[in-house]
C-alpha cells in the first residue's frame, strides 16, 4: 500500500463515529466514507485461512482424510506402532 493511500485511510479514520471503512477481504480492497477505494496486497495462504477461518487446528483438519489414511495404511503395515 503507498504512502498516499496510508494517508487517506488514517484520514477518514480520524473523522470519530462517523468513520466507516469497509474491508472487502475477497476484493482485496478497503472502501472508505466517502466511497473512495484502496486496494490492498495479501499473502495468498492468509488469506486462505481469513476467509475459510481456519487457525492451525482448523488447517489440520483440512488434511484430515490424508491423516485417516495413512493411520489406516500405518496400522496395517506397522500393526506394533
Amino acid at each position: 500500500m503507498s504512502k498516499e493511500d496510508l494517508d487517506k485511510l488514517m484520514d477518514d479514520a480520524e473523522r470519530g463515529a462517523n468513520a466507516r471503512l469497509t474491508i472487502d477481504l475477497g476484493a482485496q480492497e478497503i472502501k472508505g466514507p466517502d466511497g473512495g477505494v484502496v486496494k490492498f496486497d495479501i499473502d495468498p495462504f492468509r488469506k486462505h485461512c481469513l476467509m475459510n477461518g481456519l487457525d492451525d487446528v482448523g488447517l489440520t483438519l483440512e488434511k484430515a482424510a490424508h491423516i485417516d489414511e495413512y493411520e489406516k495404511k500405518t496400522a496395517t503395515t506397522r500393526p506394533w506402532a
